[in-house]
């Protein structure tokens, strides 16, 4: 059976936790700034764990079977 690739664009927009969870990046904070206000953007800012529903699609993605 031949090697499975990872995804680039999924190995550039996730990362670990020292546990192993998943961490990714919070939307909305990359334009249309204006509108936001200061608390809004500053809480975009943090990150997040993937959510437990997303979890198999990004592991496969990441080649973590």
């Amino acid at each position: 059976m031949p090697k499975s690739k990872t995804n680039s664009g999924a190995k550039k927009r996730f990362s670990f936790t020292g546990t192993g969870k998943i961490k990714r990046h919070r939307a909305y904070h990359r334009h249309i700034l204006t509108k936001k206000t200061k608390k809004q953007k500053r809480n975009l800012l943090h990150q997040t764990l993937v959510d437990k529903s997303d979890m198999k699609q990004v592991r496969e993605l990441l080649c973590l079977r």
